[in-house]
């Protein structure tokens, strides 16, 4: 079992990368919170940021840890 207490997953539909991340975090028992980049306001914008301009989803936010991508993703 996963040990993190904060998890933020930016996803958008019909990501496969991004289902499997949400899988994993569901499988491990890890609460987490997902914001789709396409409806919600604003997300694009921060996962800019976050990637330093790096078009890519998921970007996972661990305990505060940046990680983009997800088997392959």
């Amino acid at each position: 079992m996963l040990k993190v207490k904060d998890v933020t997953i930016y996803t958008k539909k019909g990501c496969p990368y991004c289902a499997a991340a949400k899988k994993h975090y569901t499988d491990e028992g890890v609460k987490f919170t997902e914001i789709d980049v396409h409806d919600t306001p604003g997300a694009q914008d921060k996962v800019l940021k976050l990637t330093k301009g790096e078009k890519i989803v998921p970007v996972i936010i661990e305990d505060g840890r940046v990680k983009t991508g997800f088997g392959g993703g």
